[in-house]
């Protein structure tokens, strides 16, 4: 275990998050000095002292740093220049620096997107990323051409695959908001999965019950949204199209019933598994005015595919795919995961090189986190040890030499090799609610067992969050209680 003793223990989750990226698979604790006293007598790897004056930590082996903080340094920037002052400590006991500095975050882009809007120069970003947060050119350049083709999106200057058009203005974007519909039910559970989902056979007989809760917090959002513009929807899990029949086109009827579809400029199905894409689905979701689907193969190894317990192969893929083509839909997504368990950075590369050969219009790369929720986690089988230094730059040049440019970035904790995840997409098929939700430009509608919602004010300067309960038998009984928990959040929009 690495232990730190810090005198303010209001910047604990930062120290915490730091020191842990430069140790991964290493317990952290971060201690008050009266804590460590009392359990470990005073001993403690790092030292860390924050007050008016200065940041001063020291290290393991002798390495130290101490920064002034300027009198009236807003709170903000005295956490930055903690982070910078620890970050010189760890790097120099560690002999080695990290491609996004201290940065510890899961939103890098936001950074620079918000440079852009402001009217600063890329420049202006890739000073801001390399010398304040400490990124290599590398990441400060992927981040800074995101936030680039980002806003090139919001402000209309790239085409949407839909046909549709998005407000004529970045602020009449801050001022609608988004709908996300959850699903939390898959036929079966990956290794990796660390969502609130559940087997579509072991909660079979509570689904009417559960589409019909859902159907009423539906109800109350759209009331509650009335005369604001609908930008996008995203119904997801989970795996939507694991519902029967019945129900799947009841839940498509619930949401067009309660919201004007024919706002929202994208509408996404997260089809996912290749055996729940069947024709009738397919028919539905392009009478509903689907637009965007994804298809989910994560690998086309099957050898991967059987050991983290997805039940089709890489032809199954390849079937589902061909019959979303068969439907007609022009705008389709694939996810794909870099570090499963047993495979190699060759098999990686050969996973693309198949999903290209079907030409989606985007392709969204996540390198695997290993999550305390997930069954993967519980074993202890562990992320796969594939060498991972540089590949995640080589699939960026080979995806960009088959025309697919990312557009939106997240990052996790305890991620596979210090990566991130990385939406690509062809010019004109980036997933617009991807951007609206993970750069948190407007409020985010969440509906369903363990979604999230996110209120949005201020031009993108204040979120609240409310989430929803993740039990998915609880979620049934205490409907009022989350919507009570919403409308109080929005009470707080305007304040």
């Amino acid at each position: 275990m690495i232990r730190a003793v810090l005198s303010d223990a209001s910047f604990s989750y930062d120290v915490h998050s730091l020191i842990q990226a430069f140790y991964p698979g290493t317990a952290v604790k971060v201690y008050s000095p009266e804590e460590l006293s009392a359990e470990h007598e005073g001993s403690a790897e790092y030292c860390v002292v924050i007050d008016s004056t200065e940041a001063a930590i020291t290290g393991p082996h002798g390495a130290s740093a101490r920064t002034p903080v300027p009198e009236g340094t807003p709170r903000t920037e005295v956490k930055n220049i903690l982070k910078r002052t620890l970050y010189a400590v760890l790097s120099e006991e560690n002999g080695r620096t990290l491609p996004w500095g201290g940065l510890t975050g899961i939103r890098p882009v936001k950074i620079p997107m918000k440079i852009l809007k402001e009217g600063g120069t890329r420049a202006d970003a890739m000073r801001c990323m390399t010398q304040q947060y400490l990124t290599d050119e590398r990441s400060a350049s992927l981040a800074v051409s995101i936030a680039e083709r980002e806003l090139r999106i919001l402000r209309g200057q790239e085409r949407m695959a839909s046909g549709k058009t998005l407000p004529g203005s970045v602020q009449e974007i801050y001022e609608g908001y988004s709908l996300y519909v959850s699903i939390p039910f898959c036929p079966s559970i990956c290794a990796y999965c660390s969502f609130p989902s559940g087997t579509i056979g072991r909660y079979e007989k509570i689904l009417p019950d559960y589409l019909a809760a859902l159907e009423t917090e539906l109800a109350w959002t759209a009331q509650a949204m009335h005369g604001k513009r609908l930008c996008s929807v995203y119904i997801g899990g989970g795996t939507p199209t694991a519902l029967p029949e019945e129900l799947f086109g009841q839940l498509l009827e619930s949401v067009k019933r309660y919201f004007p579809l024919e706002e929202a400029a994208e509408l996404t199905v997260e089809a996912g598994r290749p055996e729940t894409i069947l024709e009738p689905y397919l028919q539905m979701m392009k009478e509903y005015g689907v637009s965007r689907i994804s298809v989910n193969p994560q690998t086309m190894q099957d050898a991967t595919l059987r050991r983290v317990g997805r039940a089709h192969t890489a032809e199954n893929i390849r079937a589902a795919f061909a019959r979303t083509r068969q439907a007609g839909f022009t705008d389709i997504n694939t996810d794909l995961i870099v570090g499963l368990p047993g495979e190699t950075a060759e098999d990686v590369k050969d996973t693309v090189r198949q999903v290209l050969a079907l030409d989606p219009e985007a392709i969204t790369v996540h390198s695997l986190a290993k999550k305390r929720a997930s069954r993967m986690a519980e074993e202890d089988a562990g992320v796969s040890a594939m060498p991972t230094e540089g590949l995640m730059d080589e699939l960026i040049f080979r995806l960009g030499e088959a025309g697919y440019t990312p557009y939106y970035l997240y990052r996790q904790k305890n991620i596979a090799g210090n990566l991130e995840n990385i939406g690509f997409a062809k010019e004109g098929f980036a997933g617009l609610y991807n951007i609206l939700m993970m750069e948190e430009i407007h409020t985010v509608m969440a509906c369903g067992a363990g979604a999230v919602t996110k209120v949005v004010s201020r031009g993108g300067e204040r979120t609240e969050r409310a989430a929803n309960v993740s039990d998915i038998t609880n979620y049934l009984t205490r409907t009022g209680e989350m919507l009570a928990r919403k409308g109080r959040i929005l009470s707080w929009e305007n304040d």
